[in-house]
């Protein structure tokens, strides 16, 4: 016999989230993006980019004057989904500063020396571009905040 309260637990565990693979980074891009392809596969853009931490440490008087630390971290980010890999390959340039959302891969390849290799990439899902001057690109208008 099937009761409301049978009914609703079923339909809370269809919906209810059951693992979550996200990352948000906004930072500023290393070099400009690079397309390739493999053989027998789709192309995907890929591009690094730099995301910074700052903190100040300590807590003397040196910590109110400013003794601030900094860090840099490099993520690899690639872009697979069509209209997405071009615009990201058309626009995004070394310096730009924007925001990715996507999730995080962890795969391995074989190096140059046939030695394996483990490699951590964003996959991205969304691209915003942060700093663009409009006027001189019109038509990233419609593909500044593609999903």
């Amino acid at each position: 016999m099937v009761t409301k309260y049978t009914s609703l637990n079923r339909i809370l565990s269809i919906y209810c989230i059951s693992a979550l693979n996200r990352v948000q980074l906004l930072g500023r891009v290393g070099q400009d993006p690079v397309m390739r392809q493999v053989e027998g596969k789709n192309p995907v853009t890929i591009f690094s980019l730099a995301t910074n931490e700052m903190w100040k440490s300590g807590d003397n008087e040196a910590y109110q004057m400013g003794d601030v630390s900094q860090k840099t971290t490099w993520h690899r980010i690639s872009v697979f989904r069509p209209g997405l890999r071009d615009v990201a390959y058309q626009y995004v340039k070394k310096g730009s500063r924007i925001y990715v959302e996507g999730k995080v891969d962890y795969g391995e390849y074989m190096d140059k020396n046939n030695v394996r290799r483990q490699a951590t990439t964003i996959i991205a899902g969304k691209l915003m571009i942060t700093a663009v001057l409009f006027h001189s690109l019109p038509s990233l208008k419609a593909w500044l905040c593609y999903k």
